[in-house]
């Protein structure tokens, strides 16, 4: 998409074109963190239980994750400007119809199509300006796409709690109608229809044979804690779907050559094949936290929302310090080491988290969430430098899409299992606290009011609470969890060797992208 070269007038309309831009990717960051917030008042809208609720985070970033490889394709064949505009329009629309939802299938339906609408607001906005801006300013025009796109993550929270908490949680998708027409309007006005020559090919049995894995996969993840995993008909039957699905890919891409979805010389790569693990557990981990910590906060320790929003704003500013301190020395440091010190830094924090408790307050998730952002902010350029630069030019994009897939498929899947598991290890705990609740136990007539064994409002009481330390040991044993996960992942950095630096638009590329 980067060969168009700048369109006619392109300097005339430079300036609303780049705002244009921004202010669609502005919308699409906003959107990935600002409904993490108001899940609590979503799943009590809703009536869902605490594992159901989170099919509105992944059947966004599945979505996401599966129509980001296809937006390339449609691009070059269709023009940027189109495909553009029908992305912006798709995501107002979708957006309009989250904040309608009358029925948790309805918002999770709505939210797929918002995450297939949204996955090419970035690479797409990012193409246009490089077709607007000569190819010395391309690493100004990063710069500034960088700056904008990692200012939604950080106003998401905050804006998240304070629409909920004045308003309702449906303006924190109402809140992109007003974005999404001025976004629309500039692409109209602004930007000039332009499209390659030559159509790129496109593997398209290869794509849907993945998708279809991928989805049904996640699918299986988010109803298994439902209908009691491998026991249920629906739960193999999916698992099935999956697994042909996913053979019939691996045979596709085994005989198709060069003309496969996935190109055989990047399993040649131990940068590319190690990153892109690498990259799958820093999704995890990202979306697993943004996933568990406004429910915590909310559901266990009563705050509002708008607290808990202003509260998870260090983790996006840890990020940004990272990836302008990261800039600055990047070529003057191994990269190995880079992603070895923000890997460390991210498991003190997670190592933090797991001495959460019910008692304690603001300070510990405030310098847990700076620090988590900081560390991860500190692997993303270097990561992604290392994954993609030592790749032919040739498989470059589908290196880039390939990647892109891992980290979202690493936050979907993230989150299913974390919240599967949260939900299974607080029934078990409070099982366990509950076994000793007995007349027999000397410390049962130490309890004071309003807890009683003898009285229905004293024994509601005591669940309550029981269920309350119970959910906290399973938020600590997720975050146990990643930990682990982010310890397993630092021996993959033995595989990873030092190679040519990326110059130009593949270095940009990467940096803008997170």
């Amino acid at each position: 998409m980067r060969g168009e070269g700048p369109a006619p007038g392109a300097a005339v309309n430079r300036g609303m074109i780049t705002a244009t831009v921004i202010a669609a990717c502005v919308m699409q960051g906003v959107d990935q963190t600002i409904a993490n917030v108001a899940l609590p008042h979503i799943q009590g809208s809703m009536s869902a239980a605490q594992d159901q609720i989170a099919w509105v985070l992944t059947s966004y970033i599945v979505a996401s994750a599966i129509m980001m490889p296809l937006t390339g394709w449609l691009a070059s064949r269709f023009g940027i400007k189109y495909i553009f505009l029908a992305s912006v329009v798709g995501f107002t629309i979708a957006s309009a119809l989250c904040g309608a939802a009358a029925s948790l299938p309805q918002l999770v339906l709505y939210r797929l199509l918002q995450g297939a609408c949204g996955a090419g607001l970035v690479p797409l906005g990012q193409a246009t300006l490089f077709t607007i801006y000569p190819r010395e300013r391309h690493g100004h025009a990063m710069a500034i796409f960088s700056t904008g796109a990692m200012m939604g993550p950080i106003l998401g929270p905050t804006m998240g709690g304070w629409l909920t908490e004045n308003f309702d949680w449906r303006w924190c998708f109402y809140i992109n109608l007003p974005v999404g027409i001025l976004c629309t309007l500039g692409i109209l006005s602004f930007i000039r229809y332009s499209r390659n020559a030559r159509s790129e090919a496109f593997d398209m049995f290869g794509f849907i044979t993945l998708s279809v894995a991928v989805g049904a996969l996640q699918l299986m993840l988010d109803r298994g804690q439902l209908k009691d995993w491998f026991r249920a008909t629906e739960i193999w039957v999916e698992m099935g779907i999956s697994a042909l699905s996913f053979y019939l890919f691996l045979v596709h891409t085994a005989t198709a050559g060069e003309r496969s979805f996935f190109n055989r010389e990047l399993l040649k790569s131990p940068n590319f094949m190690a990153g892109s693990v690498l990259m799958f557990g820093v999704g995890a981990i990202l979306s697993g936290s943004l996933a568990l910590l406004p429910s915590m906060m909310q559901d266990l320790m009563n705050y509002p929302v708008f607290t808990s929003g202003w509260l998870m704003a260090p983790r996006g500013i840890g990020t940004m310090i990272a990836m302008f301190f990261v800039a600055r020395i990047i070529d003057r440091v191994d990269n190995r080491l880079l992603i070895l010190v923000g890997f460390l830094i991210a498991a003190g924090s997670l190592w933090q988290m797991t001495g959460y408790s019910l008692d304690m307050g603001e300070w510990p998730i405030l310098a847990a969430g700076f620090l988590q952002g900081f560390g991860l902010g500190c692997t993303f350029v270097p990561l992604n430098l290392l994954a993609l630069s030592t790749l032919p030019r040739h498989i470059l994009t589908q290196g880039t899409a390939i990647r892109a897939l891992m980290r979202m498929l690493g936050g979907s899947i993230g989150i299913s299992i974390l919240e599967s598991q949260l939900t299974q290890n607080t029934q078990i705990v409070h099982s366990r606290l509950v076994e000793t609740l007995r007349p027999d136990n000397p410390l049962i007539h130490t309890l004071t009011a309003p807890f009683s064994l003898t009285s229905p409002t004293g024994i509601a009481a005591l669940n309550a609470e029981v269920t309350r330390q119970a959910a906290m040991v399973g938020y600590i044993d997720d975050f146990m969890l990643m930990l682990f996960v982010i310890l397993a992942s630092v021996p993959l950095l033995l595989l990873v060797k030092t190679g040519r630096r990326a110059a130009g638009p593949v270095a940009a590329t990467v940096a803008a992208e997170e």
